[in-house]
């Protein structure tokens, strides 16, 4: 039942506080008093202090209600205990808006309410009930700001709006508001999340302590606020193009593949470069197969028909997800945004499962996509889960590698003793070798063919003095591969002896590991000359700081004491090394100069 404020109380309810209704409502129909549950103020409280941009809202509508009231002698009272943690947590179940409704009840008050389940439970239990349906007339609303030809917008409180206008891999970023007060800022966002309630089609993604991911429609929304942020700030992205498979031009022979053959298929390129548009286009194509197609995304933000279903993290979790989706069995799943060891692992678990995969990673190069599974599975498995890369850059297709696995001698090695398992990547138009993958020693090595042995050799030899330095500590070498089936090593004289050992039975041994043969040579004056680098030390009160030299910034270097090897290490912008003297490698260091020993360096 409706009723009439006037000369009554009033008991307003979360849904009309937040976004500024209720205070709207008092200002034109001002009551005779009004009651405050200590139920909402909690509910508030709580959005707040985890960072909720409803929670900031409903504080300052609270403050602005407070002081309408001082001015117009309207009685503010606060009502009831504070509730209960469960039932702040049980709020989405009603917990919160039954204690409301008791307070309108227990003090003959009419409440005001923007949830019409809300208006009609209060209606069915006899306590009077007045509905205010949702502003429609905000100044600003993100949709304002973009036009046919804007990708995304940028808003930061007090700085201004700016937009990315083009297409992808071709835009500008161009200022399209001077300046936006944070006021102005905090309506566009709050209109933002109620909508998102609000709208069946829109919901929001994630709602941590000072940030919020929404989708509206199809704008992806992040609303980021301080501490996260060092201010109010909102980043709209609005897909500006739709596209079909035909619209990139495929060729016949990737149609083909796309069809019959690519089960494990990564879409690589860098941020902007028009990959979600692709698998977009990618996906409906599947979908137009009698395919069954879901997607993994957080967030939701591919545009797609209602026949494909868009999954989220289900409890924060890919992983859980993923279970889901093997009881679902799709025939292709797109994985939008690979980012971390865990999506990886779920793209790996779906694809040995059988789902057909579309994982979406981040890279500059075709092949960059491939080395990001190293490390994270057992080289062999690669090929099984990864079939087909595509790279695309400004919106097209520019590169597509296709993977194989077999066990062959690398190129640019001969003897058949050498033959390893080795993963071919091929360019699928002109079927011509571009990489190799394979394991050499304990370090997997991705070699353009194109180099063929000057890049072998060298790799292999780096390899090899990096094993030597980890069997023989303190040892100063240096390694050269100079042939398909041999090396030679160069040490101290004095360290010969212990590198071919007792009856050759160690220099044996490194042969077996290496699959080389081996010789020995003790280390000449102009190796090092040439590669050794005097090194001033400076000594501080808790550190030790090696001055290398800005033009060694960021590489990686071997330290010596006397031409004794110590440790590797990196050298740092400004160029230098700084050590703890705690440290292990602090403490060499600290007994390399009591002994009087000159400390220098060599790149690796």
């Amino acid at each position: 039942m409706d009723a009439n404020p006037d000369s009554m109380k009033l008991v307003p309810d979360t849904s009309v506080i937040i976004d500024g209704r209720f205070r709207e409502y008092v200002y034109e129909n001002p009551p005779s008093g009004i009651i405050i549950p200590e139920a909402l103020i909690a509910e508030i409280e709580h959005q707040a202090n985890r960072g909720l941009s409803i929670g900031y809202s409903g504080l300052s509508e609270l403050k602005k209600l407070r002081e309408f009231c001082e001015e117009n002698d309207i009685s503010l009272e606060f009502w009831g205990e504070r509730p209960e943690g469960w039932q702040i947590k049980g709020a989405k179940i009603g917990e919160i808006d039954e204690i409301i409704r008791k307070c309108a009840a227990e003090n003959g008050a009419t409440l005001i309410t923007g949830d019409y389940v809300q208006k009609s439970i209060a209606e069915i239990k006899g306590i009077p009930a007045i509905y205010i349906e949702a502003k429609t007339d905000v100044k600003m609303r993100i949709e304002d700001f973009f036009d046919d030809k804007t990708m995304s917008v940028h808003i930061k409180a007090n700085v201004g709006a700016f937009a990315k206008k083009g297409k992808p891999g071709e835009f500008k970023f161009i200022k399209i508001k001077d300046n936006i007060t944070e006021r102005e800022v905090e309506e566009i966002a709050n209109d933002i999340v109620e909508r998102a309630r609000r709208d069946e089609h829109s919901f929001i993604e994630m709602d941590l302590k000072g940030a919020t991911v929404v989708q509206l429609r199809d704008f992806r929304i992040a609303i980021t606020r301080p501490p996260f942020s060092d201010r109010l700030e909102i980043t709209a992205v609005h897909p500006i193009v739709k596209l079909s498979l035909d619209d990139y031009n495929i060729s016949p022979k990737l149609k083909n593949r796309l069809n019959e053959r690519a089960e494990g298929i990564l879409v690589s390129g860098s941020p902007g470069a028009g990959k979600s548009t692709f698998v977009q286009a990618l996906a409906e194509y599947y979908a137009s197969m009698d395919k069954i197609v879901k997607t993994m995304e957080k967030p939701r933000d591919l545009v797609l028909s209602d026949i494909i279903t868009q999954y989220t993290a289900l409890e924060g979790s890919m992983e859980k997800t993923g279970d889901i989706l093997l009881l679902v069995r799709p025939d292709y799943t797109i994985f939008d945004e690979m980012r971390t060891t865990n999506d990886f692992r779920v793209f790996v678990d779906l694809r040995l499962a059988g789902v057909g995969m579309v994982g979406v990673v981040h890279g500059t190069r075709a092949v960059d996509a491939i080395q990001r599974f190293i490390g994270r599975v057992e080289l062999g498995v690669i090929p099984q889960i990864v079939d087909t890369v595509i790279h695309i850059s400004k919106g097209k297709i520019e590169q597509v590698l296709t993977l194989s696995y077999v066990v062959k001698v690398p190129s640019g090695m001969h003897e058949e003793d050498l033959a390893r398992p080795v993963i071919e990547i091929r360019d699928l138009e002109s079927d011509a070798l571009l990489y190799e993958i394979y394991s050499f020693g304990e370090q997997v090595v991705v070699v353009p063919v194109k180099e063929r042995e000057k890049s072998v050799y060298k790799l292999a030899s780096k390899a090899m003095e990096n094993e030597l330095r980890k069997l023989f500590s303190g040892l100063n070498v240096r390694a050269k591969i100079t042939s398909d089936n041999h090396a030679t090593i160069y040490v101290d004289s004095a360290a010969i002896p212990s590198i071919i050992g007792k009856r050759g039975k160690r220099i044996a041994e490194l042969e077996e590991r290496f699959g080389l043969a081996i010789s020995v040579e003790p280390l000449s004056p102009k190796q090092r000359i040439e590669e050794k680098i005097d090194v001033e030390v400076e000594l501080r009160k808790k550190t030790i700081r090696l001055h290398i030299g800005e033009g060694f910034a960021h590489k990686k270097v071997a330290v010596f004491a006397d031409g004794t090897w110590l440790f590797d290490a990196t050298v740092s912008r400004e160029g230098y090394i700084n050590l703890r003297k705690s440290t292990e490698n602090g403490k060499k260091i600290m007994n390399a100069l009591k002994r009087g020993a000159k400390i220098e360096v060599s790149p690796l």
